[in-house]
C-alpha cells in the first residue's frame, strides 16, 4: 500500500510514517515546516518529503491519504483536491488503530505534561526486560534513536495525546487507541485553540477512561485533583496511584460515586496501590509500594516530575509482568529524550541546553530540574512562546511566575498577539523581550559569562538558535 501523509513532520505523524514503512508500506509525505529532529529521522528512514501542500500531490499514486491535525479546510490545496475528487483519506490515529494497535496490548501514556518522557521510560523498561515492545513517542528517545518502531511483540507503548484527531474528527487522539494499560500523569488547562476550558479536557479524559477494559489498569497521579475529578466521573478498571495513597473511594451504593474497580491481572492491589518516591540525592530516589520498599533508582535525570514519571512507568510495566526490581534496574540505563534538558554544546565555559517546555507549568518544572542539577550557577532562560495556547495569550499571566528560578530571561516575542514585555514586567530588569532573533542571540551573548547555563525552551525549531548561540558564544 502507498500512503501519503499530510503533516508528516509532526512528531505523531512522523512516527506513523516510520511504523508504516517498517510494516512494508510505501510512504511519502508533505508538510509546510520541516526541521530536525523529525525531518532528519524521516530522511534516514528513506521516506520522501515534499515541501508544502500542493494540489499536484493528489496524483502521487497514493492508495490512501493519512491526514494530520495540522490540516484544515480551505488552507491546503491538496486537501481540497482530495475532497473534490473523492480520494480515500483517513486520520492518523484511526489508521494506526486499524493497522497496528487493534491486535496489541496497548500501554497509553496521557497527561498535560510528561507524556513523551514517561512513554520513553516505559518503552525502555519493556525493552530492557526483553519484551521487545513497539512504540510511538512524541520525541526521539536516546535509548532507541528513533521516535517509533513496529515489532512482533504483543506490547505497544504510545504517547496518548489529548489534542484533536483531524479536522473531520474532533475527538482527542487517544480515544482511538483502546489501551489495556493507561497512565494519567497529570491534567491542567492547555490547547486553548481547541478546548474552551478545563472541563472540556476532563471530558475527553473521561472518554479515555471509558475505553479501558475491566481487566485493565489505570495508573493515576493521586496528587492531581483534576485527574481525581476525571476518575470520579466513572471508572470501571483497576487503579493504582503514584505520588500519594488516596482515600478509599465511595461505594456505588453511596450515590454519586463510582463502581469499585476490579483488581488488574498481575498487578495485585488494584485500587489504592500507592507508589511513592523518596529522594536520596539529586539523581537517586527510593521507590515504595504501599509503604514497602521495592528498590532505588539511580540515574542522570533530575526533578520531582521525573520521579513521578518513573513511578508511573514502573507501575505500568508491572501490569504486563515486569517486576519493579527489573524496571528499576532498567531505569538506571535510561538516557532520556532529545530536547528534554538536552545539552547542545558548551562554548566559552557556557553550557547551552535545549528543552521542549512551553506551558508555564513545564517551564517552571524544567527550571527547577536544572536548578537541582547546577546548584548556584546562573541560569539564563531563553523562551519562545510558540504553542497555540501561548500565542493566544491564555496563560500569559502565569509566565513571569514560571520563570522566577532564572537569573535572566530573554523572550522571543515576534508574531505574538500580546505584549510579552508587559507579561514579564513582574520580573523587572531581569527580563527582556526581542522581536529579532539576531538581536536576541546578541543580548544573551553579552549577558552570559563563564559558568552560566543557557536554557532554551520552545516546542519548535526556534530558528536554529542553539547553533547560533554556540557560534556567538565561541567568539570573544
Amino acid at each position: 500500500m502507498h500512503i501519503h501523509i499530510l503533516g508528516i513532520c509532526g512528531t505523531f505523524m512522523g512516527g506513523i510514517a516510520v511504523i508504516a514503512k517498517q510494516a512494508g508500506h510505501k510512504v511519502t509525505g508533505c508538510d509546510a515546516q520541516v526541521y530536525p529532529p523529525m525531518s532528519t529521522q524521516l530522511r534516514e528512514q528513506g521516506i520522501e518529503l515534499i515541501e508544502g501542500f500542493g494540489a499536484d500531490q493528489a496524483d502521487i499514486g497514493a492508495d490512501v491519504f493519512v491526514i494530520g491535525n495540522v490540516v484544515s479546510r480551505g488552507k491546503q490545496p491538496l486537501m481540497e483536491e482530495i475532497l473534490n475528487h473523492g480520494l480515500p483519506y483517513i486520520s492518523g490515529p484511526q489508521w494506526l488503530y486499524e493497522h497496528v494497535l487493534k491486535d496489541k496490548w496497548v500501554l497509553a501514556v496521557a497527561g498535560t505534561h510528561g507524556k513523551t518522557t514517561t512513554s520513553a521510560m516505559l518503552a525502555w523498561i519493556l525493552e530492557d526486560a526483553k519484551l521487545n515492545p513497539g512504540y510511538l513517542v512524541g520525541g526521539v528517545p536516546m535509548n532507541f534513536g528513533v521516535s517509533a518502531r513496529l515489532t512482533e511483540s504483543p506490547f505497544f507503548v504510545i504517547e496518548a495525546d489529548e489534542y484533536d484527531t483531524a479536522f473531520f474528527d474532533k475527538r482527542s487522539k487517544f480515544v482511538h487507541y483502546r489501551p489495556r494499560t493507561a497512565i494519567l500523569n497529570n491534567l491542567e488547562y492547555d490547547h486553548a485553540d481547541i478546548f474552551p476550558d478545563l472541563a472540556a479536557i476532563e471530558t475527553q479524559f473521561h472518554h479515555l477512561v471509558r475505553t479501558v477494559p475491566g481487566q485493565g489498569l489505570i495508573v493515576a497521579n493521586g496528587g492531581d485533583a483534576n485527574v481525581l475529578c476525571v476518575l470520579e466521573r466513572g471508572c470501571w478498571s483497576g487503579v493504582e496511584y503514584f505520588g500519594v495513597v488516596p482515600p478509599t473511594p465511595p461505594s456505588p451504593a453511596s450515590g454519586g460515586g463510582f463502581p469499585a474497580p476490579l483488581p488488574p491481572p498481575r498487578a495485585g492491589e488494584g485500587w489504592g496501590g500507592g507508589w511513592s518516591a523518596v529522594p536520596v540525592d539529586a539523581t537517586s530516589f527510593d521507590v515504595s509500594l504501599d509503604g514497602h520498599p521495592v528498590g532505588r533508582v539511580a540515574w542522570e535525570l533530575v526533578g520531582e516530575h521525573n520521579r513521578h514519571n518513573a513511578l508511573a512507568a514502573i507501575a505500568a510495566a508491572r501490569h504486563v509482568g515486569v517486576s519493579p526490581q527489573v524496571a528499576i534496574e532498567g531505569l538506571s540505563r535510561f538516557l532520556n529524550v532529545k530536547r528534554r534538558l538536552e545539552v547542545r554544546g558548551t562554548a566559552g565555559g557556557i553550557t547551552v541546553y535545549d528543552d521542549f517546555a512551553h506551558h508555564p507549568t513545564a517551564i517552571a518544572t524544567t527550571l527547577a530540574g536544572l536548578r537541582s542539577r547546577v546548584g548556584g550557577a546562573r541560569i539564563l532562560a531563553v523562551l519562545e512562546p510558540r504553542s497555540n495556547t501561548m500565542k493566544l495569550g491564555t496563560l500569559k499571566d502565569q509566565l513571569a511566575g514560571s520563570l522566577q528560578d532564572a537569573e535572566r530571561v530573554f523572550c522571543y516575542a515576534k508574531d505574538l498577539g500580546w505584549d510579552a514585555a508587559a507579561a514579564l514586567a513582574p520580573l523587572g530588569d531581569l527580563a527582556t523581550s526581542h522581536d529579532d532573533l539576531g538581536a536576541l542571540v546578541e543580548a544573551v551573548a553579552r549577558e552570559a559569562r563563564t559558568g552560566d547555563q543557557v536554557l532554551v525552551m520552545s516546542n519548535g525549531g526556534f530558528g536554529g538558535i542553539h547553533a547560533k548561540l554556540l557560534e556567538r558564544l565561541a567568539r570573544p
